[in-house]
């Protein structure tokens, strides 16, 4: 009985051993995990938060008439450079009825008034002459007429308005010849000939005869998320790309955030504006579309790694990668990052240029 519970014990040692041995060996003849390596490498990183917007003139000034009528000539086009009091159009007024019969009937008034004033003064003139009233009198009855002389002189004038928008004698302040009011490009004349225009009043802001501005001093406006918001501030620099213009990049400063954002497709915005640098070889047309990228902070020629080589110790949040020490023995090595693009990352310390750091992909030797 002893014997064969001894015989039993034995086999199940050696049944065991060799399962063990057997596990080992197909242990042993699989392919060892082999993992990539990469190097640090030195890289110009940039951090930044995207606008989309277009080019706008920093100052558009709309020139509107002020008296109504109808676009007789128009002397500028888009893209002509003005000065400040250059003509640019000629309107020609059509006359309110109402208001040139009122004209008119001021002119028959103020002819009834000189004339009798006229026959006043001839009787005055002749009762002085005969000694019958004194000088003080006759001098009244001159000014008299005088008056009535200049009110018939004023009420022609005033007909003469309102027929055809000036007179004699104002030629250079006519209301009929629409003059630039700042030097710069005309951006575009909505108007043609034959077109009734509005006059600018208070109760109406009148009808555009053309646009001018100063084309040296333009301006990206655009938009940003509210999750990009937070991050930007006054004065940081901008770059603009503009579709329209390959290959180029405008500098810019971020000059204004809007305190307030606008709900646009269910997201909210806040308005920006920067002022870009004045460009000397390069125009850039009023109304383009463009992209501005906001540079949050940046880090020239720093030894950098790609960020998917980072990793984050469970308990600390802390930053490491692993570095190799031997053939595929690799250690923990703890680092300080910079400024990232979400590429790239600035590895402040803990690296040198020569580290080759574990890729997490393993790959089968073959």
């Amino acid at each position: 009985m002893k014997k064969s519970v001894t015989i039993a014990i034995l086999l199940l040692i050696v049944i065991v051993f060799g399962g063990s041995m057997y596990y080992l060996y197909q242990k042993n003849a699989e392919d060892p995990i082999i993992y990539e390596t990469e190097t640090p490498s030195t890289q110009t990183i940039v951090k930044k938060a995207v606008a989309t917007g277009s080019i706008l003139p920093l100052e558009e000034v709309l020139i509107k008439p002020n008296i109504s009528g109808v676009i007789e000539e128009i002397f500028v086009e888009g893209g002509d450079f003005v000065k400040s009091g250059d003509l640019l159009a000629k309107i020609k007024v059509v006359p309110n009825l109402s208001a040139l019969n009122d004209a008119k009937n001021a002119i028959d008034e103020a002819k009834i008034s000189l004339d009798d004033q006229m026959r006043n003064l001839e009787r005055q003139t002749a009762l002085f002459g005969k000694g019958v009233i004194s000088k003080t009198d006759m001098e009244r009855a001159q000014v008299t007429y005088d008056q009535a002389k200049q009110a018939y002189a004023a009420a022609n004038k005033r007909y003469d308005i309102v027929k055809t928008g000036t007179t004699s004698g104002f030629s250079n302040a006519a209301n009929t010849m629409i003059r630039a009011t700042v030097s710069g490009m005309v951006l575009e004349v909505p108007v043609e000939v034959g077109n009734q225009v509005i006059e600018s009043n208070n109760f109406n802001e009148g009808t555009t005869i053309a646009a001018i501005a100063d084309v040296n001093k333009m301006i990206f406006e655009g938009k940003v998320d509210e999750s990009e918001v937070g991050r930007i501030k006054e004065d940081l620099p901008l770059e603009i790309t503009v579709g329209a213009i390959e290959n180029k990049v405008f500098d810019a400063v971020l000059d204004y955030i809007a305190p307030k954002g606008k709900e646009e497709n269910g997201a909210i915005q806040f308005e920006i504006k920067g002022s870009l640098k004045k460009q000397d070889t390069t125009f850039i047309r009023a109304g383009l579309s463009a992209n501005a990228s906001i540079i949050l902070a940046r880090a020239d020629s720093v030894l950098a790694v790609k960020e998917a080589l980072v990793q984050f110790d469970g308990d600390t949040k802390k930053p490491f990668v692993e570095v190799e020490t031997t053939n595929q023995q690799f250690e923990r090595r703890d680092v300080e990052l910079g400024v990232s693009d979400g590429i790239f990352v600035e590895i402040k310390s803990g690296l040198v240029a020569t580290d080759k750091i574990k890729v997490w992909n393993a790959i089968a030797e073959e």
